[in-house]
């Protein structure tokens, strides 16, 4: 009898301490829904295609007018919000591509493409085979005062071009080893870049076989009115502390954007649509009460090399660095004709950004929005000094990327609503007073292949 007694106890026990965790799960799972229509109840995607249609009016091409009205554009909303905003600048070596270009073989012309940074010239004379443009391939062969033709491939586009520099040559022309055109980068201005041009695989194959025949065919490259200079692009950055000073945590997070765009596209998509959303993210925080600092940031510069990023990522102290516990990067977030949302870290490997993002997508979407390694935007700067940090960004993307296309016609709001409750609730997430913050940042459980992304150098 006294057994079954104890029996009886320990189920009335179980039974009501199971219906006490019920109660408690229930309880969570009550506020933490209360918490995020906080969030998504504030978010306006009307709001945010409003900002694209103003900042998308022309292009913004780091360094110009353009871009400055744009910054100074981000900067008043950010300050009518109630935020201490600033406009930083900061100067590096900007390129205007050539006005005019031209490549003729043997009297015929052909349609080349120029690199970023290639130099002004107007060379004619022998073409010569150049092999992959390596050291070795030059080695032993004459090419002083000639046209060295190379192929993509093995070395970067700028190693190729300083290497037949180096052994005399009077400029270049590489062609594709894949179809379609060739557009890249030489990787930055150097004074020891002579002439060069770029073509196709079939173009390039056609050159060859004259070359291969000892038929010593002779070419024309030039090129005008490319300028290298000094210039200056713009961070914007607006801060909210915590909303309480004694259960405050010492944790940041920072939500960003890069607010340039490239030449001759009005850049809607990419990247107003992810600066307007930085600034609809700062509205809706703005009221909600936080014991995590919140950073807004719009960089510039982003479109030549990530160069706004990494003057920010440098500015800051290495307690900075320690107490930023993730890096959101809002860049293409609103295109009609894109694929579906995922999010890029730097090395293919989850982090509290993509932890909180998944579980904020699985809440709202029931399914967590996939990662992969991914670089070539502003969470790169920030991974590279081991700060948590991934791009959100929809995949593939539309067909009229970086082309005079990307206008507000190709916007859909229902993305931008989208991507903004996931990565605003994700943010509130943590940022939210309940949740007990810690400065110790979660570590990845897991490593996800990496991913290899061409940067269009080589």
């Amino acid at each position: 009898m006294k057994k079954t007694v104890i029996s009886l106890a320990v189920a009335t026990s179980l039974t009501l301490s199971f219906t006490s965790v019920q109660a408690s799960t229930s309880a969570n799972a009550s506020h933490h829904q209360s918490s995020e229509q906080k969030v998504f109840k504030k978010i306006s995607a009307e709001k945010i295609y409003q900002d694209i249609s103003y900042l998308s009016k022309k292009p913004r091409v780091a360094g110009t007018e353009a871009e400055r009205e744009a910054a100074t554009f981000v900067q008043k909303r950010l300050s009518k919000l109630g935020y201490e905003s600033a406009v930083e600048p900061f100067t590096f070596t900007g390129y205007t591509p050539a006005a005019s270009f031209l490549l003729s073989v043997n009297g015929t012309s052909y349609s080349p493409t120029t690199f970023t940074y290639s130099t002004n010239g107007n060379v004619t004379a022998e073409i010569v085979d150049g092999g992959l443009g390596t050291k070795d391939n030059l080695a032993n062969k004459d090419v002083t005062g000639k046209i060295v033709l190379v192929q993509r491939g093995t070395i970067t586009f700028g190693e190729k071009v300083l290497n037949a520099a180096e052994k005399g040559a009077a400029a270049v022309i590489i062609f594709n080893n894949t179809g379609g055109e060739l557009n890249g980068t030489l990787g930055g201005a150097n004074d020891n870049y002579i002439p060069s041009l770029a073509v196709t695989k079939e173009e390039g194959e056609k050159i060859l076989t004259s070359i291969q025949k000892d038929e010593k065919p002779s070419g024309t490259v030039k090129i005008e009115g490319a300028v290298v200079s000094e210039r200056t692009s713009y961070n914007v950055t607006a801060t909210k502390p915590s909303t309480f000073k004694k259960k405050r945590t010492n944790d940041i997070i920072v939500v960003g954007a890069h607010h340039d765009s490239v030449a001759g596209a009005p850049g809607a998509n990419d990247d107003a649509s992810g600066t307007a959303m930085v600034l609809e993210l700062a509205r809706v925080f703005k009221t909600l009460p936080t014991d995590t600092e919140l950073r807004f940031v719009t960089f510039g510069a982003e479109e030549v090399g990530l160069l706004g990023s990494e003057h920010y990522v440098s500015e800051l102290s290495e307690d900075e660095k320690n107490r930023i516990v993730g890096m959101f990067n809002l860049d293409m977030v609103g295109s009609r004709d894109a694929g579906d949302l995922v999010m890029n870290t730097a090395d293919g490997t989850p982090n509290l950004v993509t932890e909180l993002a998944q579980a904020s997508s699985t809440r709202l979407n029931g399914a967590p929005t996939p990662f992969q390694a991914g670089g070539r935007s502003d969470h790169v700067p920030f991974a590279e000094a081991g700060i948590p940090a991934a791009l959100f960004i929809h995949s593939p993307s539309e067909p009229w990327y970086h082309t005079p296309e990307d206008n507000l016609d190709k916007i859909s709001k229902e993305k931008l609503q989208d991507v903004a409750e996931i990565v605003g609730t994700a943010i509130y997430d943590r940022s939210r007073p309940d949740q007990q913050g810690s400065s110790v940042k979660k570590k990845a459980t897991f490593k996800a292949p990496h991913l290899y992304h061409e940067q269009d150098v080589k």
